[in-house]
């Protein structure tokens, strides 16, 4: 009886030591997300001549993103956002805001942030550099960034989702947006809302030492 279990735990021990590279394997590869256009929005807020701030948003973003929930620093982000699909909620608004003199959508239909390095705050906040190219001038910009959750959706094909809320401040000169100075503020504050999605292996398809197998049980001893 002894020298049969003492086999059987050998046996779980060599199961766990070839379980180990693919687990280890796993975790250095970092997932890359794909950012979820319908679920993503970038809001704005800039003063209307001090009487209120006009409020619009963009929706339509795309983009990747490579993440790990236990390794913000590891991060990077690039999204593309499509200028031409602002909305300030009034169609005359929204041609005026489109213009050349201002935001130039047909010279320049997207925005681009490329991240340049994360560097985390806590287990769910981090402040993301990088460079924003907007209307053909690029800026480095912070955003302040906090993930709101990271797990499997709760809706059909159940994939693995992210999902985080940001906030910056933009000046719209830094980009070259100068014109009605009058009437319109300088001060830009944007609110981003952004869920992506992993497409590739799931986290709990990935082997783990529960899922395993079990090696067959020590055999009974003899009476």
């Amino acid at each position: 009886m002894p020298g049969s279990f003492l086999r059987h735990l050998l046996l779980r021990a060599c199961c766990l030591l070839a379980l180990l590279p693919a687990v280890a394997g796993a975790r250095d590869t970092l997932a890359e997300y794909r950012l979820d256009p319908v679920h993503t929005r970038v809001m704005f807020a800039i003063s209307h001549a001090g009487f209120s701030k006009a409020l619009g948003t963009v929706s339509g973003s795309t983009g990747t993103l490579i993440f790990d929930p236990d390794d913000w620093s590891r991060a990077k982000v690039d999204v593309r956002v499509p200028i031409a699909r602002v909305d300030l909620g009034d169609a005359d608004w929204n041609k005026a805001t489109l213009a050349k003199s201002l935001l130039d959508a047909e010279g320049h239909p997207e925005a681009r942030f490329i991240s340049t390095r994360v560097e985390p705050v806590d287990a769910t906040h981090a402040r993301v550099h990088g460079d924003l190219t907007l209307r053909g001038v690029t800026r480095e910009v912070v955003l302040d960034v906090t993930l709101n959750a990271a797990k499997r959706h709760p809706m059909p094909p159940f994939r693995r989702t992210v999902g985080f809320s940001a906030t910056t401040t933009l000046s719209r000169a830094d980009f070259g947006i100068t014109a009605w100075k009058s009437v319109i503020g300088d001060e830009v504050e944007l609110r981003i809302e952004a869920e992506a999605t992993y497409d590739g292996k799931a986290d709990d398809d990935v082997p783990t030492a529960d899922t395993l197998p079990s090696p067959p049980p020590p055999p009974e001893p003899t009476p």
